[in-house]
């Protein structure tokens, strides 16, 4: 309960955030800004983040599935919108599955790079507009009443830093607009 709690909170303030920054800055990484080296921990690669967290257990397979495991672990940086497994279960009964085979695998490609943007995108650097995807099409986001979205999915958490760059967590799988399941 209380990393719910937590979650929530951090969700709550990441939104604020976005709702009130300038830029989105695109395809360039994010200034880092000055702030003092507080942790001798070394956050790992995107996909060692997401490897490491029980949400993300139905995305990393699906990466794996996809061939993309090394491109994510590579320099980057990349901001990645990471959907749940919960958010993998809602999709139509029989799609995950379906996605999962070898012959769909420019499919999931597809559906996976639509959930990248290049470069290393956090909260403060994120206004509400279209951004171009890895993918190549671009997604909307959308900031209203402190309530982020990106496509049809929400922001739950934003900022999971990761060596080649950042997760921003959301609640639902999001589909480049000429893929139909």
């Amino acid at each position: 309960m209380e990393y719910v709690t937590k979650t929530l909170a951090i969700a709550v303030a990441a939104t604020t955030l976005f709702v009130s920054v300038p830029a989105f800055a695109e395809s360039q990484p994010a200034p880092m800004g000055n702030k003092p080296h507080t942790s001798t921990t070394k956050v790992g690669t995107i996909i060692d983040v997401a490897s490491s967290n029980s949400s993300f257990k139905t995305l990393v397979t699906a990466i794996k599935a996809a061939g993309l495991v090394e491109t994510l672990s590579g320099q980057g940086p990349f901001t990645v919108f990471a959907p749940t497994d919960a958010a993998f279960a809602a999709l139509p009964k029989g799609t995950l599955a379906k996605l999962l085979k070898p012959e769909n695998k420019g499919t999931l490609v597809k559906i996976l790079t639509y959930h990248v943007v290049p470069g290393a995108v956090y909260a403060k650097d994120i206004k509400p507009g279209a951004v171009k995807t890895v993918e190549g099409q671009p997604v909307n986001i959308k900031a209203k009443k402190g309530v982020v979205s990106v496509g049809n999915a929400q922001v739950t958490k934003a900022d999971v830093k990761a060596s080649n760059g950042v997760i921003h967590v959301i609640n639902k799988v999001l589909l480049p607009p000429d893929v139909r399941l």
